[in-house]
């Protein structure tokens, strides 16, 4: 089949793309971290539509903290006569909704308005879920000459990775041949590639006080206070010791953001005893999270010294920047001309926050690009995703199997 008739047929599927992606956004996938059942249910979905591959592996892993919930993957292929495989990677999980009053939709109701799709995890990540599988739709396994083509749906990419993309890593589901592209970030009109992001380190702290009556503070040890000087000291402290840049990455200064903060007291008149916050980091690759450690364990020591109160900090996640992945790569120039061919524009390469699927492949050493077109209403009330960049998307997947397997 020749890649103009993909293309037409790809562009002729609009009503399917539309269909798919309301059906699936309609089966929530969270985590049980973030008080979801896992993937398992929105796998079964997807994987009735992955007909016409040569082999469709399902690989359920009991979720680390209630193993009765399975956080599921799924490798399907079709099978080229060559070495290696073109992964598209993408992620079934998604961040819960949020406030819902800051909704126009119900997040979990595909609703289609105005050329667009709304939904919580339109964007992130099922227009990659769908517009991998309908680049691959349309092409039989008998003109792949070269590599395989390999659709990847993983689980557990917004908490850790350590169910999808980890264990399939770490369990030998790759190869040293395979190419991995993870569109799991996108640029207006498509004209970045991502090819490094940032390390990441999620931190929790735990400031500890005592406990007493509102009237009564000095009876007390206000951890709520003393928490609120401690970060904004932390915060200061973070921007003046890592604050080198590096021009590769959008933003190109790293990060350091409070997001999360639990429940002080359930009441207005007591002085809360307790007081736990986590900050989301991202700094570029010339600082270690250890060192992003190091720094808030000797503010917390320097706390304790003056106040008393004691807190604790704890390393919750991190994942440590990869290399960069190569501009000088087969694979690197066959995405840029599939861009072109498809939307008009040559993109250039960038740096980003992360963490995608794609820093653990460049971790282990291989090349990995990620690429979208469009976004930006990722984890956002109202996300959603325009039907057109789907299918744009769908296109220059198709273009780049065409020259990479066929």
């Amino acid at each position: 089949m020749e890649l103009n008739a993909v293309l037409e047929n790809i562009d002729a599927s609009r009503d399917d793309i539309t269909k798919v992606m309301t059906e699936m956004i309609g089966i929530p996938a969270m985590s049980p971290e973030i008080g979801g059942n896992g993937e398992s249910k929105r796998a079964d979905m997807l994987q009735r539509c992955l007909v016409g591959y040569d082999s469709v592996q399902r690989i359920d892993v009991p979720d680390e903290h209630d193993p009765s919930i399975k956080r599921s993957n799924i490798l399907a292929k079709k099978e080229g006569k060559g070495k290696g495989t073109v992964w598209i990677v993408a992620h079934m999980d998604t961040v819960p909704a949020g406030d819902l009053n800051e909704w126009k939709t119900d997040p979990f109701k595909g609703v289609v308005r105005d050329g667009k799709i709304y939904g919580r995890g339109a964007e992130d990540n099922g227009q990659a879920v769908i517009s991998s599988m309908f680049a691959s739709k349309f092409i039989p396994s008998d003109i792949l000459s070269k590599r395989s083509i390999g659709i990847a749906y993983v689980a557990d990419e917004e908490v850790s990775s350590r169910m999808g993309i980890g264990y399939l890593l770490e369990h030998g589901y790759f190869s040293p041949d395979d190419v991995f592209l993870v569109p799991d970030w996108g640029s207006p009109e498509g004209s970045m590639i991502d090819i490094a992001e940032k390390s990441l380190i999620w931190l929790k702290f735990e400031v500890i006080g005592k406990t007493t009556h509102g009237s009564t503070p000095n009876k007390g040890q206000n951890a709520f206070r003393v928490g609120t000087y401690f970060l904004s000291e932390l915060m200061s402290k973070f921007a003046r010791e890592f604050n080198d840049t590096d021009d590769l990455f959008d933003p190109a200064i790293s990060t350091f953001e409070p997001t999360k903060c639990e429940v002080t007291s359930e009441n207005v008149n007591t002085i809360p005893g307790k007081f736990v916050f986590y900050m989301d980091i991202r700094v570029i690759p010339k600082y270690s999270p250890d060192d992003i450690l190091a720094a808030a364990n000797e503010m917390a020591k320097v706390y304790e010294r003056r106040t008393g109160i004691r807190i604790v900090v704890t390393d919750v996640l991190r994942h440590t920047s990869g290399k960069v992945s190569s501009t000088e790569t087969e694979v690197y120039k066959a995405l840029c001309d599939s861009v072109e061919s498809v939307i008009g524009k040559r993109p250039t390469a960038t740096g980003v926050g992360g963490a995608t699927c794609a820093n653990f492949f460049r971790a282990k050493g291989y090349d990995a690009y990620v690429w979208e077109y469009g976004g930006g209403t990722l984890h956002a009330p109202n996300e959603y995703v325009v039907i057109d960049s789907i299918i744009k998307d769908a296109k220059v997947f198709a273009t780049l199997f065409y020259k990479l397997c066929v």
